[in-house]
């Protein structure tokens, strides 16, 4: 390839792309053959939309884009338009602009996200460790070697010392802010589970308090290290150094309950349980005392694990199956009422976050017996609600306490009338279509339970591995048309021509 210096007087389109950095373009260097130097490309100018002095060499391509001169570094941006210039006074003014065509190539799905930034979360130290901590290094520090002058020695340590206090403090809280992740990028359950455990807005605004501190500490530590610095005496220095330890110390002790308000939200997020998302979760649904917790001992293979949630003083119970070596997870979950979204309480709304944001099976469970306090005719409104809100998950309907069941169907005296009278009828008597008859009491229909069970999550384990393949494919046909892109490039500079003028 030979290039040639594009001469300013005779040139009447230059390339412009509208798709590179600057940091890209400015540490590009083009070697003069004639000069024997290297000069940088003035990319803040192309960007701009000006031209190239004529200092820089372009080449064109013959065969792909003819008659268009640029830059080898400009030809392999995916975006280019092409401006038209004219002179007036000596300088080059666009006149035609060329839009480039939008870039349509589709965006790969999201990939899944995972759950446990909450055991990722730095570890916080008690403010008043801070700076205990921060004090003991400050004082140590010494002043600079081989200073004779025992003002300026004084004036330097105080220097030294109050600059060193400040990063002392500054530092830990920038680890803090900057390692707390971003609510926005987390795993939705592990927002909602914020949301519920500390309340909408609490979280950010204990981030920004921290941050805020250490922009003060930072502002009055280099302004008392700078006048102690510029002091005229040794006396005047020890003032200064005294003066602006006790400044930030004071700024720290008026804020320093942030920093233990964050050190708790820590300790409070790291202890929530974790889901793994690669692993089927099979997740028990359904009202109050309906025998969820029973199922959950009989279909675990151990005990299961209580996991305790800072919004309740109630235990969720999370267990594991094992069927043929493969290892799925099963959990409790609190119980739904009867009412609207905006009217549930953290327990609820812990349910449906769930459903909404994990890849679960569901097992639904109905009591028709009468014992767990909610109607029949109420299980059936929020079982319909629930179906119909989450049809993506795989389903099971189980009528638990079989054996309590009599002849005629327990009928309350709330019970109001339904617009399917004839489905509610159906639904008192043998619960929904398909669903398993089942007692821990007398052990009926456990094993039906057990093996209908395994099928639902040998389901849901296909189902997230077709999820995740999908996710790759989307990826990896992203990186196949970008490295065509390029690919293509590099062959049309094969084709490069020589313009002369």
């Amino acid at each position: 390839m030979q290039y040639y210096r594009w001469r300013s007087e005779s040139f009447t389109k230059v390339v412009a792309c509208c798709s590179v950095t600057l940091a890209v373009a400015s540490s590009v260097r083009i070697h003069s053959k004639r000069r024997g130097r290297d000069m940088k490309a003035p990319s803040s100018l192309f960007l701009k939309g000006h031209v190239f002095p004529s200092s820089i060499f372009f080449f064109t391509n013959t065969k792909r884009t003819p008659n268009v001169k640029m830059h080898p570094i400009w030809y392999l941006c995916k975006a280019i338009q092409t401006n038209s210039y004219e002179i007036s006074n000596g300088s080059y003014h666009p006149t035609v602009q060329h839009p480039t065509e939008k870039n349509t190539m589709e965006r790969p799905s999201r990939k899944i996200e995972s759950v446990g930034a909450f055991q990722k979360l730095p570890i916080v130290m008690p403010s008043i460790d801070i700076i205990g901590s921060a004090l003991r290094k400050a004082r140590r520090v010494s002043p600079t070697k081989g200073i004779a002058n025992i003002a300026k020695r004084e004036k330097n340590r105080g220097a030294k010392q109050l600059d060193a206090l400040m990063k002392e403090i500054a530092v830990p809280l920038r680890t803090y802010v900057e390692n707390f992740p971003n609510k926005t990028y987390l795993h939705p359950y592990e927002r909602s589970l914020i949301e519920l455990t500390l309340g909408d807005g609490y979280y950010e605004m204990v981030l920004q308090k921290v941050d805020g501190l250490r922009k003060r500490v930072v502002s009055v530590g280099k302004e008392h290290a700078s006048f102690c610095a510029k002091s005229s005496s040794k006396r005047e220095a020890e003032e200064r150094l005294s003066e602006g330890l006790k400044k930030i110390e004071e700024i720290f002790a008026q804020e320093r309950k942030v920093v233990d308000d964050l050190l708790d939200i820590a300790k409070t997020l790291r202890a929530m349980p974790v889901i793994n998302l690669e692993t089927p979760t099979l997740c028990l649904v359904g009202a109050p005392n309906v025998g969820k917790s029973s199922l959950v001992h009989v279909l675990s293979t151990g005990k299961p694990e209580v996991c305790n949630y800072p919004f309740t003083t109630r235990g969720i119970l999370m267990g594991h199956i094992i069927f043929n070596i493969q290892k799925f997870q099963v959990t409790d979950t609190p119980g739904l009422l009867r009412r609207h979204d905006e009217d549930r309480n953290n327990l609820e709304k812990l349910t449906l976050a769930v459903l909404s944001h994990l890849p679960t099976a569901v097992l639904y469970v109905h009591d028709l017996s009468g014992e767990c306090g909610t109607s029949p005719s109420d299980q059936f409104s929020i079982y319909k609600e629930l179906k119909e809100r989450f049809t993506g998950h795989l389903w099971l309907d189980v009528v638990s306490k079989c054996d309590l069941l009599k002849i005629s169907p327990v009928v309350y005296a709330t019970d109001e009338p339904h617009p399917s009278q004839l489905e509610l009828e159906n639904y008192r008597k043998s619960g929904p279509d398909g669903a398993i008859n089942v007692s821990v009491k007398t052990e009926e229909g456990l094993h039906e339970l057990k093996q209908r069970v395994h099928e639902l999550l040998n389901l849901q384990m296909a189902k997230i591995i077709d999820t995740r393949n999908n996710q790759e494919n989307s990826v990896a046909s992203l990186s196949m048309k970008r490295s065509k892109g390029f690919i293509t490039a590099l062959q049309a500079i094969k084709h490069c021509t020589v313009f002369e003028w």
